[in-house]
């Protein structure tokens, strides 16, 4: 699965990244945006316009599903939870926990329930953004095998959460924008589709 951490800058971001995901992108989609609640519904209403894939606003107890967009709701923190049966797909929880660097939703709380679910088979993507939310959650990813993607300087409006990441030695690829949706694709084209999971080659 894709989880995608951003901040300030990240509508603008996200409106160039997520579009360029084809109909037929094979993982789920999770996204942490700080955004207050309410916008964040119209925000995934607009996205759902543009976008190839399904768009929602997370909502308790979604399955998680290939091809689907979900974004954490304003002013509730957004977890992945695996399934009671190990045939079921994961499931979203929302709860309105403590911030987390000043945060809720926090994009620490989702890379930490994602890795908990899914181990070494969760891409996290840090864009642009102020502070450093998404850090620690990014090093429990790649402790669990999981791989990890920043945004560049240049093209972030505020390189805080990507450029933490980056000067952690955590992400295995710093690139630019518009050079983030191929190299998902490159990854999710490598996966093994009977495990989930990524080929040890998926950021070589």
């Amino acid at each position: 699965m894709v989880a995608i951490g951003v901040s300030t800058g990240g509508p603008a971001a996200l409106d160039l990244l997520l579009p360029a995901l084809p109909a037929t992108f094979p993982l789920p989609v999770l996204i942490v945006q700080h955004m207050p609640e309410l916008f964040t519904r119209l925000f995934a209403e607009r996205l759902n316009g543009r976008c190839k894939l399904r768009v929602r606003e997370a909502a308790e107890g979604d399955t998680v599903v290939p091809g689907t967009i979900s974004i954490a709701r304003g002013n509730w923190h957004l977890e992945v939870v695996a399934a009671s049966l190990a045939s079921a797909p994961p499931s979203l929880r929302l709860t309105q926990g403590p911030l987390e660097n000043h945060c809720r939703p926090a994009v620490d709380v989702l890379f930490r329930s994602a890795a908990k679910v899914y181990g070494s088979g969760v891409l996290a993507v840090v864009l642009t953004g102020m502070g450093s939310d998404g850090l620690n959650g990014s090093r429990v990813i790649r402790e669990q095998g999981g791989s990890v993607l920043a945004q560049d300087e240049p093209s972030s409006t505020v390189w805080g959460m990507p450029g933490a990441v980056a000067s952690a030695g955590l992400a295995q690829r710093i690139l630019p924008l518009d050079a983030i949706a191929p190299e998902i694709l490159r990854i999710a084209a490598i996966t093994r589709p009977t495990s989930g999971t990524f080929s040890r080659q998926a950021v070589s």
